[in-house]
């Protein structure tokens, strides 16, 4: 059984470059790209109205872009290695603090925030995963070592406990964050893995990239229980439904996909653009219909709803 999602609504030039990452709160879509500002739009109106610009947030442009679940916080990744944290007063966004690592451009690369935006977990180049404690003066607490692979992918699992990574070489690692310590070297990717992501419960860990296939893993075991195969094309992004009952998949070709993860099958493809998609996200549900936004070298965003019987 397929699902059909109708596009609702599309803001073009949305930002002068492409569209690198896409971040979502309870009742906001941000986004941010190679150039320098990072756009709030409002996703409770139908139009999808820009609610604030952040103005030269960035010199050199965005690569990353994190949301808390609360909806309080948000964190930037600049090309040129800053790292930058925001935080909602009265319904406008400031800027919080900054990451300082000695950092040096690409140093950072993917970033995640927990759920209440408190820990700040990224990659580096060189494969070296750090977390950082947002709340207690920015300070590093962990460091997890891998292969030495640059860290392409990063997610922290809803509850805190894990962190996950992707690597260049096709390694995928979930540590655990409490110990310390390594938790599973993931296998079955042999080719560079561009997203990673928890589902919203913890038990399922999805990995996808230039192998065209996500690879499904059972996060206490380690073993890898499936495999969605339908891509034709490098998939750059991954993000769960808000229940877990489906994944949202974006690929360089352009085309999105919805996975049934019940049926281990696709149950939707839409295909805005030719050009690359660099991320997609599901939307805050509104009743009981579900929506998602893509985004990528199209400069623009692409916002769906699934159709409605009847």
């Amino acid at each position: 059984m397929s699902k059909q999602y109708l596009t609702t609504h599309t803001i073009d030039d949305a930002h002068i470059t492409d569209i690198f990452s896409l971040a979502v709160t309870p009742h906001q879509i941000i986004s941010a790209s190679g150039s320098s500002d990072i756009k709030i739009y409002t996703t409770s109106e139908p139009d999808f109205p820009l609610a604030q610009t952040l103005d030269a947030a960035h010199k050199l442009g965005v690569h990353h872009l994190a949301a808390s679940k609360d909806g309080h916080h948000f964190a930037s990744a600049g090309f040129a290695g800053d790292v930058k944290l925001w935080r909602s007063e009265e319904g406008q966004w400031m800027k919080k603090g900054d990451i300082v690592d000695g950092n040096k451009a690409g140093e950072i690369w993917a970033i995640a925030l927990s759920a209440e935006g408190q820990y700040l977990a990224a990659t580096s180049v060189d494969g070296r995963i750090n977390v950082w404690d947002n709340v207690g003066g920015c300070k590093k607490i962990r460091e997890f070592e891998t292969k030495g692979s640059f860290g392409m992918a990063i997610d922290l699992s809803v509850d805190g406990r894990y962190t996950a990574s992707g690597h260049e070489n096709g390694g995928v690692y979930i540590f655990n964050n409490d110990t310390g310590r390594l938790l599973h070297s993931l296998p079955g990717l042999i080719k560079a893995v561009r997203a990673v992501a928890f589902s919203p419960a913890g038990k399922l860990l999805a990995a996808a990239g230039d192998a065209r296939v996500i690879a499904l893993y059972d996060v206490a075991s380690g073993e890898q229980v499936a495999n969605l195969s339908g891509h034709g094309a490098w998939i750059f992004s991954l993000d769960w439904s808000d229940t877990g009952e489906f994944l949202l998949s974006g690929a360089y070709d352009g085309k999105a996909k919805v996975w049934s993860i019940d049926r281990r099958e696709c149950v939707a493809t839409h295909t805005e653009t030719d050009k690359t998609l660099w991320s997609v996200k599901w939307l805050p549900k509104t009743g009981r219909n579900e929506g998602f936004a893509t985004a990528g070298a199209n400069r623009s965003i692409s916002f769906y709803r699934e159709a409605t019987g009847g």
